[in-house]
């Protein structure tokens, strides 16, 4: 099991950003894809963006191409989303998530059930 603890949310005006950083410790952080979901107030957790455990691939949501970028430092054991042009709609607790199955082939992981381990998550809040 991998235990993950994110950090870097807060308060920020719309048009700002904002860099989440999750730290892992546990397993072999290097083996595995990682992802940022965001669940807002009455609504299901949904997925932000994923990155492949080898050669840096990425996949987005629709709603944050072009603004967010996620990225890791296996030295460092830690997965990052920068979050620029940040709008109200933002407003959420953002979590990641370490994938179930180690060095995955094909498609990234994009379902909450394709990934097992969950950090506590961050509250991130966009004001108008």
């Amino acid at each position: 099991q991998v235990q993950l603890v994110e950090s870097g949310g807060g308060l920020v005006q719309a048009g700002g950003s904002l860099r989440l950083s999750c730290a892992a410790s546990g397993r072999t952080f290097s083996n595995y894809a990682m992802g940022w979901f965001l669940q807002a107030p009455g609504k299901e957790r949904e997925f932000v963006a994923a990155i492949s455990w080898s050669r840096g691939r990425t996949i987005y949501a629709d709603s944050v191409k072009g603004r967010f970028t996620i990225s890791r430092d296996n030295a460092k054991n830690t997965v990052y989303l920068q979050m620029n042009s940040l709008k109200p709609e933002d407003t959420a607790v953002y979590y990641c998530a370490a994938d179930r199955i180690p060095n995955r082939m094909g498609a990234l992981p994009q379902g909450n059930a394709q990934f097992a381990s969950w950090g506590q998550g961050t509250q991130v809040t966009v004001s108008s």
